[in-house]
């Protein structure tokens, strides 16, 4: 079953790989609790097929880049990306985008959280294994409040689509 609007986002983790050491968070990939870190915060989703793919590393995470600051001001606290990627590949191509400290690249290097939300992508025929659907979702303390599912294309995920979405 597909998340909708309304719910709370399933239980799960995802992993983020962290370049600076800090109090409670080693160098390297780190597990976080999706449920303890959506707690009371604003976030802006974007999950895509996969990390360096050309749409995604082209148009759909640099959108995000480029307009986070509007998201912050309209009162979103943090934008995840999240990808079927391990935590070493998603922050590679966080630095390679350019999104360290802007965006959250989150990973789920299985596949686990994304079959969570029902929105797993087959692309097993292409040699690219179960991947996520084109999409972003505006969540507020843990439950969906937008929610943007690409049937084909690059169209209604992009960050213009969700931040006029914020009014």
């Amino acid at each position: 079953m597909t998340i909708q609007i309304g719910d709370r986002l399933p239980a799960g983790s995802l992993q983020e790989y962290i370049e600076v050491e800090t109090e409670g968070c080693s160098l390297g990939p780190n597990t976080f609790d999706v449920a303890e870190l959506a707690k009371g915060k604003t976030i802006a989703i974007l999950g895509l097929p996969g990390a360096f793919t050309p749409t995604c590393s082209a148009q759909h995470l640099p959108g995000y880049v480029q307009l986070a600051d509007q998201f912050k001001a309209k009162g979103v606290d943090e934008i995840w990306c999240i990808s079927v990627n391990d935590a070493f590949v998603m922050g590679a191509w966080g630095r390679d985008q350019k999104a360290t400290g802007v965006v959250r690249m989150m990973a789920d290097g299985s596949g686990t959280y994304t079959k969570a939300l029902g929105l797993e992508f087959d692309l097993i025929a292409k040699g690219m294994g179960v991947r996520s659907k084109r999409y972003s979702m505006l969540v507020v303390d843990g439950v969906v409040k937008q929610l943007n599912v690409e049937t084909a294309g690059f169209d209604v995920s992009s960050a213009e689509k969700l931040l006029a979405q914020l009014g």
